[in-house]
């Protein structure tokens, strides 16, 4: 059973070092024995899927994003879609998370098409409104457990949802907007966030939740090799109780 990362608009759409994310993925497989293969897919380059995958949007600005709405409008978008309906695991990280929507405003007033897998639509900051920047802490739910997830945010645009699921609900931070509370979002096994850091190194509980995803696609009965995480566990509630004021015992 090999693993197949493909990483979306590498040279493009890696803004805040979203390239951790794959290292991170890859790392805690070889860790395990398990093969990975990673495939970079660039404009105008389709994905080819091998029935274990997991898709890798980054974050960019505005004029590579605009080139990649143009490239996602066609059959690659369609291909996309598909694999999130199947199950396919995909994660959206800023930029890459407001293409999975319906669409995405530009401060220029450009309205650029959304891949659609997710029911959300993305607008500009008002001249009168700030950027939303800094540290996140939000509570979510995978697998029947709450768990906690840390990052940082920086991005202007504010996202509102529709029938869709988010990924979970600020406790400190911004999210979507600023507004209702919520950050990210998710579908079966498709998600986006606004949350950089990168996400996967400081969340290796979530490394492992699309990781397993993407191989119980092919076999549902596969279980992971547990790892030692005390140092990653170590660092992960002393950046939660930081950004909460937790204290920590």
């Amino acid at each position: 059973m090999k693993l197949t990362i493909h990483h979306l608009y590498a040279d493009m759409m890696n803004l805040y070092g979203d390239r951790g994310n794959v290292i991170s993925i890859k790392k805690r497989c070889e860790w395990r024995g398990i093969p990975v293969e990673v495939v970079d897919v660039g404009l105008g380059e389709r994905v080819h899927p091998t029935g274990c995958d997991i898709f890798l949007f980054g974050g960019g600005q505005d004029r590579e994003q605009a080139l990649l709405a143009d490239d996602l409008s066609g059959s690659k978008g369609a291909d996309l879609r598909a694999i999130a309906e199947d199950g396919g695991v995909v994660l959206g990280v800023c930029g890459g998370y407001q293409l999975m929507g319906h669409s995405y405003e530009t401060p220029e007033g450009e309205r650029l098409p959304g891949v659609g897998i997710f029911d959300l639509y993305t607008e500009p900051r008002k001249p009168e409104e700030a950027r939303l920047i800094g540290n996140v802490l939000i509570q979510t739910t995978l697998g029947g457990r709450a768990r906690e997830l840390v990052g940082f945010e920086n991005h202007g645009g504010r996202t509102y949802l529709g029938e869709t699921e988010p990924l979970g609900e600020v406790v400190v931070g911004y999210g979507n907007n600023g507004k209702d509370g919520t950050e990210g979002a998710r579908r079966n096994n498709a998600y986006g966030t606004y949350l950089h850091g990168s996400l996967l190194p400081k969340n290796p509980w979530f490394t492992d939740h699309l990781i397993l995803s993407a191989l119980r696609h092919l076999d549902e009965t596969f279980e992971l090799e547990p790892l030692d995480d005390e140092a990653e566990e170590t660092a992960f509630r002393s950046v939660a109780g930081r950004i909460s004021g937790r204290r920590q015992g």
